[in-house]
């Protein structure tokens, strides 16, 4: 139980820190604006492939990103294994992506991976 407890601690360091940082982006995208007021940068929904992990995990996964300010979690695929997300700022997408395979997947495969 050390490893799964120690996994835990680092995925939920790993995820205060993407709370703040996703936070502080969140903000400059909503305050970035053109010359004629509207929205300097606009949203797009985007499919994540993500590790195979249980249904429990998935599930934490999808609320994790969720929580995550600039991000929602639409549906989640268990069958493709993959999340439909809301992004806030298209052009955010490949740094989201990575933030999760780095951040959330390697503790949550770790708990909640699945056995072959």
């Amino acid at each position: 139980m050390v490893g799964k407890g120690w996994a835990l601690f680092v995925l939920l360091l790993h995820f205060l820190k993407a709370v703040v940082l996703s936070g502080w982006q969140t903000v400059q995208v909503i305050l970035a604006t053109t010359p004629g007021g509207k929205p300097a940068r606009t949203g797009t929904f985007v499919r994540v492939r993500f590790a195979p992990m249980n249904a429990t995990g998935a599930a934490i996964l999808g609320c994790m990103v969720s929580l995550t300010p600039g991000t929602t979690t639409l549906d989640i695929d268990m069958d493709l294994h993959e999340l439909l997300l809301h992004v806030l700022d298209e052009t955010a997408v490949q740094e989201m992506v990575d933030g999760i395979r780095t951040d959330f997947e390697p503790g949550l495969v770790a708990v909640f991976g699945e056995r072959p």
